[in-house]
């Protein structure tokens, strides 16, 4: 079941972050740090409505946000969308993977997206993350190219 976040959800969260950006780094995939993201992250972006869990049986099992597109690291690329919702801080805890967790919440941002009227749908990830890359693929995302300011590649599903 996927929920809004709230704050309190963080610590787990958090926690949950810690050994997925330990399982990033131990994969080659230089992507997140000892403290990013971390509470400060999750609890900003429950307080926007931004944060979306995947409950399972009492626990959760991982996160989304998606957030209006700000970045301006994200001007390096020629995008179709000129609306967009970008998700950010996908996520799963590495015990639960393979059960379709990363897929629904993939799909619950998309369907933000289409309910709020937007063009597309936004993500970046790190050029070694190929598990993101395949989700990413596998939902009907297409490449756009390197974002140099943060080392991203950026993938974008137009919505029609």
């Amino acid at each position: 079941m996927i929920r809004t976040g709230k704050p309190e959800d963080a610590t787990i969260l958090d926690a949950i972050a810690r050994r997925v950006a330990d399982e990033l780094h131990a994969n080659g995939v230089d992507q997140w740090s000892s403290t990013y993201p971390g509470r400060r992250e999750f609890t900003a972006d429950a307080e926007r409505d931004a944060l979306f869990v995947d409950e399972e049986h009492g626990r959760i099992a991982g996160s989304i946000s998606v957030l209006p597109e700000n970045d301006p690291a994200y001007a390096a690329v020629s995008w179709a969308g000129k609306r967009s919702l970008v998700v950010h801080r996908l996520m799963v805890d590495p015990d639960l993977r393979r059960a379709g967790i990363g897929s629904a919440l993939l799909l619950h941002a998309i369907a933000l997206a289409r309910g709020a009227g937007m063009d597309s749908v936004k993500v970046d990830t790190h050029p070694d993350n190929l598990r993101m890359r395949r989700l990413l693929e596998r939902h009907g995302f297409v490449h756009r190219g390197h974002l140099p300011l943060i080392y991203r590649e950026g993938f974008e599903l137009v919505l029609g």
